[in-house]
């Protein structure tokens, strides 16, 4: 049994750690900063690193089962890849790659409404007792964080505003709101989202557990989902600390070195979700009807779906966002069908395949 710290205050879980020096970057105050021997801290850590890894410990002596995860490689390399981004570059079709760093930091800034769904208490969902677990402290300060990351606190930038940063310093200030609103409509981002009651109610009609409470399950899903776009979004940080790192664009690595301090962010996020749905997985479910369902029945299809979701139709979007990108970038004349054609060429998917 763990003789670690299990039960932390909100405020703990929200302390940031002893920095000397904060991030600043593009004239902007970030979250985060740097410790007295020069290395990158990320926001809201003091505490809660050491206590998702004691909850981990915890749980698998209680229980024997291994943390959740999906690996990485179980989802394709960044579209484009490394060789059709700097190709673009190259050409100086620049606008593709600026419409797709606007696009991450934009997804960014939604990842903040996590905060909106989770319960004030989970335990009246569980049989089981929950003290001492991430489960318990989901709302105790570990969402609040995420969201907080995700799109700033406080007078301090967070990821959304960070990788619009990343893109300025990269190409040099080059777009205006105009016209990232057009980007971000051409690539698809914002679409499908419609009114608060118009995504209840798509999530209504395809339930898996109608016995459930109904915001309980939209935040089940919800963690599935954010969880699996966080994990594949390490393909999109390599590819970009790559390429930024390149005298294609400006900032001698400055945008890259921002691009892996975001990364180290997210880290916390992937472990502090996987490691809540392992432990829902292993307890029992409590519904509206009183019936009990075991949670790895729940967690089970909830996760299968949200990975699907995220392996095929979400990935095929975003890809299909990006082409349409590339195509209205370079135009319909000779030229612009001569560089599609090579684009397209340096690529394993193209356009109307699936992910």
């Amino acid at each position: 049994m763990s003789t670690r710290q299990l039960e932390y205050t909100r405020e703990e879980i929200l302390a940031d750690p002893p920095i000397v020096e904060p991030l600043c970057a593009g004239g902007l105050r970030c979250h985060g900063g740097f410790l007295d021997d020069g290395t990158y801290a990320s926001p809201r850590t003091r505490f809660r690193v050491p206590a998702i890894a004691a909850w981990q410990d915890h749980h698998r002596s209680l229980f024997g089962t291994e943390i959740l995860g999906a690996p990485l490689d179980a989802w394709p390399g960044n579209y484009p890849n490394l060789e059709q981004a700097r190709f673009l570059l190259q050409e100086g079709v620049r606008d593709p790659i600026i419409a797709l760093l606007t696009r991450v930091g934009t997804v960014e800034g939604f990842g903040a409404n996590i905060r909106y769904l989770a319960p004030a208490e989970m335990q009246g969902f569980l049989a089981e007792d929950i003290r001492g677990t991430a489960t318990s402290h989901l709302a105790g300060g570990l969402v609040e964080a995420h969201a907080r990351d995700e799109a700033g606190w406080d007078g301090r930038a967070g990821h959304d505003r960070m990788w619009f940063v990343v893109r300025d310093i990269a190409f040099e200030n080059p777009v205006t709101e105009d016209q990232t609103e057009k980007m971000m409509r051409r690539m698809g981002v914002g679409a499908a989202g419609g009114s608060d009651e118009d995504r209840a109610a798509r999530f209504r009609a395809q339930r898996l557990f109608p016995d459930l409470d109904l915001g309980l399950e939209m935040f089940l899903a919800a963690m599935c989902r954010v969880l699996f776009i966080e994990i594949k979004a390490f393909h999109i940080f390599a590819w970009a600390e790559t390429l930024l790192s390149s005298d294609l664009v400006a900032g001698e690595g400055e945008a890259a070195r921002i691009v892996s301090y975001i990364r180290a962010d997210e880290t916390p996020h992937v472990d502090y979700l996987r490691t809540a749905l392992t432990e829902m997985r292993d307890r029992t479910f409590i519904g509206e009807s009183g019936r009990r369902y075991r949670g790895r029945d729940v967690i089970g299809p909830l996760w299968e779906k949200g990975l699907a979701e995220s392996m095929g139709v979400a990935e095929t979007q975003n890809r299909e966002g990006f082409a349409r990108e590339v195509a209205h970038s370079v135009g319909a004349g000779a030229r612009g069908r001569e560089i599609l054609e090579r684009f397209h060429a340096l690529g394993e998917w193209q356009p109307g395949a699936a992910a």
